[in-house]
């Protein structure tokens, strides 16, 4: 199991490195659903089934399949592509490179130096979390399904472009009559 999860964790930082530097956006999300996948591999190798079900079910399986169709919706051009290049300029990313530096130090430090004393591994089943989840939580989780709907619809909105006979397109004068239009 080692090897599987040694092996697993470095497809999954190979696969996050293709996410953040690729510039094709549908090339991006499907290098996403590669690296949550091995991600769930490293949770079935550390003996966590449960969580790597859900890393599959819930997100490599229902939230990157709604990414991909907003991505596929929204039918980014090459303006997109140019403006990920600019943003993979050094100027751009190399403040979060340094934060991200100083967080892996300090992670590292807390491993290497802290105890595990307060730590209490219980292993808590499916049912109790699907108990959880629709019982004190259901406000939680329907919040959070449609703070997810909000997102697509805006995101659907602000990234299509104006097309002629589109009947819901975001033109100037839709609310206009015909002879508004012309006077």
């Amino acid at each position: 199991m080692e090897f599987a999860f040694y092996i697993c964790g470095v497809i999954a930082v190979l696969a996050t490195l293709r996410v953040i530097v690729g510039t094709n956006p549908v090339h991006a999300l499907l290098y996403l659903i590669i690296s949550l996948l091995a991600v769930a591999g490293v949770f079935f190798a550390l003996g966590a089934v449960f969580a790597g079900a859900l890393e599959i079910i819930v997100y490599a399986g229902a939230i990157m399949v709604l990414f991909v169709f907003v991505v596929m919706m929204l039918n980014l051009g090459d303006s997109t592509q140019e403006q990920e290049r600019r943003w993979l300029q050094p100027s751009v990313w190399l403040g979060p490179a340094a934060l991200s530096f100083i967080l892996l130090c300090v992670m590292v430090y807390a491993i290497h130096t802290l105890n595990d004393q307060g730590i209490d591994g219980k292993m808590i089943d499916a049912k109790t979390v699907g108990i959880s989840l629709f019982g004190p939580y259901v406000l939680a989780v329907e919040l959070a399904s449609m703070l997810l709907l909000a997102g697509l619809v805006v995101a659907f909105h602000v990234g299509r472009e104006d097309r002629a006979g589109d009947v819901l397109a975001n033109r100037q004068g839709d609310g206009k009559s015909k002879k508004e239009e012309h006077a």
